[in-house]
């Protein structure tokens, strides 16, 4: 990871660099996609799911030790899907949107009171879901047109029987050869954020644009990357309490950004193949990557986007 003493202070913007090549749009051609096997085939059937009455805390930490980005909520008694609970529910309690109204006006600002909530209170619960006959191009059609990451299987009844995410579908599709480079599916120009930006200001962008992670530049040059299960992760390992005097949750946003950025940064050119990008990020089991040009971040290919492209070739 580039490591940058001078981080300025910036918040949120638009990082428009068009580097040495022109970048019209891309018109992708429309096709069904060939793999119509049952759903199942590629799902995760041993699947992890929690009751309404969990606590939020208790349900982050569990996303955290499993690495994962979402949780169905189960009724305990039927095994029905009630709703899911998501890395961007937690971005949004955090003080990205509607749900930090549960931490400042329902606990006065106590972040660990409102943490000790059940889940429903926060847990999306007219979620999408695909029955266990579906096909491939069933949830494909499904992630790309309400630009969801994961969608729980169930049965007839609505029970739960496994879910599926972008990532297993990509698996599937990034085995069809593409001519389309990593320039024409990246998502560009970046909204970006500085390494010195606190928390609560990248939580609230992260809702408002509905992203899952943001680049951190300093300088115009890429520092690191921010993703929504870093900051879940950030609770889920109860690394914030450490930080917590008073119990207000303003002594955890209000931290630069750059606390919580760690681990190896990845990043690719814009001439790869998304055969290669999508290789990549499996190995890696990373959700994106950031595409560099010139030593400058120029736009960043998400497992959405390659869902997307595969999906339309």
């Amino acid at each position: 990871m580039h490591q940058n003493g001078r981080g300025i202070k910036q918040g949120d913007r638009l990082l428009k660099m068009q580097g040495k090549l022109d970048r019209g749009p891309v018109e992708f051609k429309s096709h069904i996609v060939e793999q119509e096997g049952e759903i199942m085939a590629i799902a995760t059937r041993d699947v992890i799911s929690v009751p309404p009455t969990q606590s939020i805390l208790a349900a982050v930490e569990q996303m955290t030790k499993c690495g994962f980005r979402r949780l169905p909520v189960t009724d305990a008694g039927t095994g029905r899907v009630i709703g899911i609970v998501t890395s961007g529910d937690i971005i949004n309690l955090m003080g990205g949107g509607d749900k930090f109204r549960l931490v400042q006006v329902r606990h006065g600002g106590n972040l660990i009171a409102a943490l000790n909530e059940p889940v429903r209170t926060i847990m999306t619960q007219q979620i999408a879901t695909l029955q266990r006959d579906a096909r491939i191009r069933d949830a494909v059609d499904v992630i790309v047109k309400k630009k969801i990451g994961g969608l729980p299987i169930v049965d007839a009844d609505d029970v739960l029987m496994g879910i599926v995410t972008e990532r297993d579908v990509m698996r599937v599709l990034a085995a069809e050869h593409s001519t389309l480079r990593a320039e024409d599916v990246m998502s560009s120009p970046l909204r970006v954020t500085g390494p010195d930006c606190p928390i609560a200001s990248v939580t609230r962008d992260m809702t408002k644009y509905k992203l899952r992670r943001l680049p951190v530049v300093s300088d115009d040059v890429l520092y690191g990357i921010i993703a929504a299960t870093d900051i879940m992760r950030y609770l889920g390992s109860r690394e914030v309490f450490a930080r917590l005097t008073t119990g207000n949750v303003a002594e955890v946003t209000e931290l630069p950004v750059r606390t919580l950025i760690a681990g190896e940064l990845y990043t690719t050119t814009p001439e790869k193949s998304i055969n290669e990008v999508a290789r990549e990020m499996l190995e890696k089991n990373i959700g994106a990557l950031p595409v560099i040009e010139d030593s400058r971040p120029i736009g960043l290919v998400t497992e959405f986007d390659l869902v997307r492209a595969f999906a339309k070739g």
